[in-house]
């Protein structure tokens, strides 16, 4: 389609063409989804009361179940939790943090989630 080798990797293609790939658009709307509905999420400061760093982080919720870690809430917050501190600093600016999220994963093209979760936050 694009006049690219049959088993050339197309992380290349997909910036040059602005398309994310299907991780990072998972990413992109589990990300949203969180910061749409903050309600829904517990703090640190909610949980124990007591006023640390993390206070205002997002508690993960203990889960031994793969299921459960697999499942919207546990796995959106891991993921929400490892934004660069740039992009999370945007958050009540839905439009900017969409676009700057946007770019970000755009330019990185994480293939699977894991790869994004072990990529350094503020490299």
């Amino acid at each position: 389609m694009y006049g690219a080798e049959p088993r050339a990797s197309c992380r290349g293609l997909f910036r040059k063409l602005e398309i994310l790939p299907v991780p990072c658009h998972y990413i992109l709307s589990l990300k949203l989804f969180i910061g749409d509905n903050p309600i829904n999420f517990q703090r640190g400061l909610e949980i124990h009361g007591l006023h640390t760093r993390s206070k205002n982080q997002l508690f993960i919720p203990t889960a031994n179940l793969t299921s459960v870690q697999k499942g919207i809430t546990y796995s959106g917050i891991k993921i929400y939790k490892s934004l660069p501190s740039d992009i999370l600093s945007l958050k009540n600016d839905r439009k900017q943090f969409k676009n700057d999220l946007y770019r970000y994963l755009l330019y990185d093209s994480f293939y699977p989630v894991k790869e994004f979760l072990e990529f350094s936050k503020d490299d």
